[in-house]
């Protein structure tokens, strides 16, 4: 039996700096996660992952991350996408000292 599908936002790395970055619904690309698009319909979201992929020029290797929403917006289900979003735990810097 096929698992039921979970919210979702289309996430990847920007393509000049690197950042993580995620997709809103305005076709446009943020570094913070509560300002991405959430979707919650399976074929939405494949149809905007194609849609994020053809913005070769931002965004290199978008995919569909898993999330769950909550009354601050989404947050991640999985420690590999928390991790993404604090970058490097080696020392504080960049997102990390900013926050």
């Amino acid at each position: 039996m096929p698992r039921a599908f979970t919210p979702k936002v289309v996430t990847g790395n920007a393509l000049l700096e690197g950042d993580v970055i995620y997709f809103t619904d305005s076709d446009s690309w943020t570094r913070n996660l509560k300002d991405a698009e959430v979707i919650t319909d399976e074929a939405v979201a494949q149809v905007r992952l194609l849609t994020a992929e053809s913005q070769a020029a931002e965004v290199v290797g978008a995919y569909l991350a898993d999330v769950k929403v909550t009354e601050d917006g989404p947050e991640p289900t999985h420690f590999r996408e928390d991790f993404r979003r604090t970058g490097p735990s080696n020392y504080f810097h960049g997102k990390q000292a900013e926050a």
